[in-house]
């Protein structure tokens, strides 16, 4: 989501260091505007002083200007501390002092698509092609697929988890019921892919398709690197996923996909490509009784019965897929 942003900034002719926590440092070192990535040892949650202090000791002096895109206000320590001389955020976490250009936040409850709220940050227009867009190393391609056993457009990615919470997952019955299907289709295997949080839940899906059909679903979750995820999405003849991360990976590759969404919206999140379709139930005219309740943005659904997501058919999907 924030690849146009950065795409603008060197097109102005700025030479862009990101830093990044280490889960997300992959995707940045596979968009082209970016030039250095510095990996931020910080853990989820706490200030972390001294860590912050430390790596802005190192970077003082190096840089004219800080972009902040977290809204929170530890986020703005590290480039005030370094002293940076302009540094731009949104207000956020009442960064007074802080920053040194604050953007007013939009209403919350209005939920902008994050591109344009990102974007916003450049102080200039974004470009006419706003999708965001990364690119893989052929070779990496190539070792992840050789691995694994595959070839190029010769399987499925499904990727079943959301970091967020059960009211953004597709049932896993579900997930089973498409794999089994695009496997009986096209006679491909399907990868899964997933953190390792997600591995329990993928492990319950491949049980199911293996025990009705032996060996035709990989089971990857916990199991790779980003980097290797990202270059098994890159060569993957199509992807199904919720609203999720690798999602987002998957529509700055130029991957086919279809992309599930529940509790949250495509208005918001969208994945930006020309190639991704979307089934949300909330802008389904068909299907009744509307979804007055979505989207509720809850981890967990506030009513209980997960329609927006339960009612999402394997049909709709493979509909969308084309298969």
């Amino acid at each position: 989501m924030t690849e146009p942003l950065l795409r603008v900034l060197h097109a102005r002719g700025e030479r862009i260091t990101v830093g990044a926590l280490p889960w997300v440092a992959p995707v940045y070192r596979a968009m082209a505007p970016v030039a250095e990535v510095i990996e931020l040892p910080f853990a989820h949650g706490g200030l972390q002083w001294s860590a912050r202090r430390a790596i802005a000791q190192q970077v003082r002096g190096r840089f004219q200007r800080a972009i902040v895109c977290p809204n929170s206000f530890k986020s703005a320590l590290l480039p005030f501390w370094a002293g940076i001389a302009q540094r731009v955020g949104y207000h956020g976490e009442a960064r007074y002092g802080l920053l040194t250009r604050r953007l007013n936040n939009p209403d919350p409850h209005a939920r902008p698509p994050m591109v344009d709220w990102y974007g916003a940050l450049a102080d200039s227009a974004l470009p006419v092609d706003a999708q965001p867009r990364m690119q893989v190393a052929e070779q990496a391609c190539q070792q992840a697929m050789a691995a694994q056993g595959l070839q190029v457009k010769g399987y499925f990615v499904l990727v079943p988890g959301a970091e967020y919470g059960p009211a953004k997952r597709w049932p896993a019955a579900h997930f089973a019921a498409l794999a089994q299907q695009l496997i009986n289709q096209h006679q491909w295997p399907v990868l899964l892919l997933g953190s390792a949080k997600d591995a329990p839940l993928c492990a319950e899906i491949a049980s199911t398709v293996n025990a009705a059909l032996p060996g035709t679903c990989h089971d990857l979750a916990g199991r790779t690197q980003l980097e290797e995820a990202i270059a098994l999405v890159a060569k993957a003849r199509a992807m199904v996923s919720n609203d999720s991360g690798l999602m987002h990976v998957a529509a700055a590759l130029g991957v086919p996909q279809v992309a599930i969404f529940g509790s949250s919206s495509p208005l918001h999140t969208p994945p930006l490509s020309p190639l991704a379709q979307v089934v949300w139930l909330k802008n389904d005219a068909h299907y009744q009784p509307p979804l007055d309740c979505a989207p509720c943005f809850a981890r967990q659904c506030p009513l209980g019965h997960t329609r927006c997501l339960r009612d999402v058919t394997v049909e709709m999907v493979l509909e969308r897929l084309g298969a």
